[in-house]
């Protein structure tokens, strides 16, 4: 345990932090796994709509430092792939 004032603060500091973080994250896992879902169930069209929330989801974490850009980047460009290959096995209509 800490003893000194300022370090007891900044424990305190600390485990605000990491509820916060922790609820980011959580909501960002949220987002991916209905957007698999998704995709999983070959719905094109909710996928496509929900693509750029899930996307925005990402870079607020990135921006607040919560997910480092390049695990943001690689997220949001597996799940780009997701849906292009979602698209070209669509049926031609």
């Amino acid at each position: 345990m800490s003893n000194t004032s300022s370090a007891k603060k900044e424990c305190r500091k600390s485990a605000r932090k990491k509820i916060v973080n922790t609820n980011i994250n959580s909501r960002i896992k949220t987002f991916i796994k209905k957007f698999t879902l998704m995709v999983s169930q070959n719905d094109q069209e909710g996928a496509t709509l929900l693509l750029p929330s899930v996307q925005s989801e990402v870079m607020k974490a990135v921006s607040k430092g919560i997910i480092k850009h390049n695990t943001g980047s690689r997220k949001i460009s597996s799940l780009a792939k997701k849906i292009k290959l979602l698209q070209s096995s669509a049926p031609v209509k």
